[in-house]
């Protein structure tokens, strides 16, 4: 096998959750692995795509709950790229997103490693899509911001003052301690009414999400329990997934039931109203 046990190393991005996501050239990579280094949030479903005798190591880090320093996880990657071969680094979502890839990317090339990256599904985008929320909308979004809701010295992004003066649709990661915060921002800039969803564990089996606006949503999230790792979406577009929700659910409700063909007049439904209960009656 070319390349086998010559030191390299491999970013591979696993996608948000659900194994299935990773992509096919990332999967290829993990099957060539001397080591695998993986974070918290993969899915240690993926792990049975390494070879049997791959050494296999948690590294991961999530909010308050360290095993690794990132620089012990630097060296790590350096000291087992030179001991053992090709170190696959497997991380949640994309490397490159709120991953510090780079950091481990360079710190390896700084100590003549050679390196390679595999892109992933980031959650920003890929839980967005799996629950119909168009991230840009023709007429209601030409633009989405991904951002952190917590820096690196603990704070509220000061991103998100700049980013509710937009239009555009916002997508929080790392940001469940500080939706307080995020909500009274929106409610003193006059935008208390503007849709939101927090999704949790989005593309598994256990994901779970509320959705409402930043008067509701504080309250609709202790409700139900959600906690990280969640995602928040804010933005019109978070209505038009809605709409479709509520569709959707209807539609399982019908054929559940039995009915063999969906009633005409509600496939020839128009999406594009502004009243979701004027939907739902051409199903009552």
């Amino acid at each position: 096998m070319r390349f086998r046990n010559q030191p390299r190393l491999t970013l591979i991005g696993a996608g948000p959750g659900d194994p299935d996501l990773i992509t096919v050239k990332g999967l290829k990579k993990l099957a060539e692995a001397n080591v695998v280094l993986y974070d918290a949030l993969v899915n240690t479903l993926l792990l049975r795509y390494a070879p049997h005798n791959a050494l296999k190591l948690l590294v991961g880090k999530r909010a308050g709950r360290h095993i690794r320093t990132q620089a012990e996880i630097n060296r790590m990657i350096v000291e087992m790229a030179r001991t053992y071969g090709h170190v696959v680094r497997l991380k949640g979502g994309d490397p490159f997103i709120f991953g510090r890839g780079f950091e481990e990317l360079s710190f390896a090339a700084e100590h003549s490693i050679p390196c390679e990256v595999v892109p992933g599904i980031s959650s920003s985008t890929g839980i967005s899509t799996m629950n119909n929320i168009p991230l840009t909308s023709r007429g209601l979004s030409e633009s989405f911001w991904v951002i952190t809701g917590t820096t690196a010295d603990g704070q509220l992004s000061g991103d998100i003052k700049i980013a509710i003066r937009s239009t555009a649709t916002l997508i929080i990661l790392m940001g469940m301690k500080k939706l307080s915060q995020i909500a009274d921002l929106y409610k003193k800039n006059g935008k208390g009414n503007i849709p939101v969803m927090v999704i949790q564990n989005g593309s598994m089996d256990d994901e779970r999400s509320v959705a409402g606006d930043m008067t509701t949503i504080e309250s609709q999230v202790e409700q139900a329990g959600i906690v990280s790792p969640a995602i928040i979406i804010i933005g019109e577009v978070v209505y038009k997934a809605e709409k479709i929700r509520k569709l959707n659910h209807e539609l399982k409700y019908l054929l559940l039931s039995g009915m063999e063909k969906i009633p005409g007049e509600f496939s020839n439904l128009n999406t594009k109203s502004d009243e979701p209960q004027q939907l739902i009656s051409h199903i009552s």
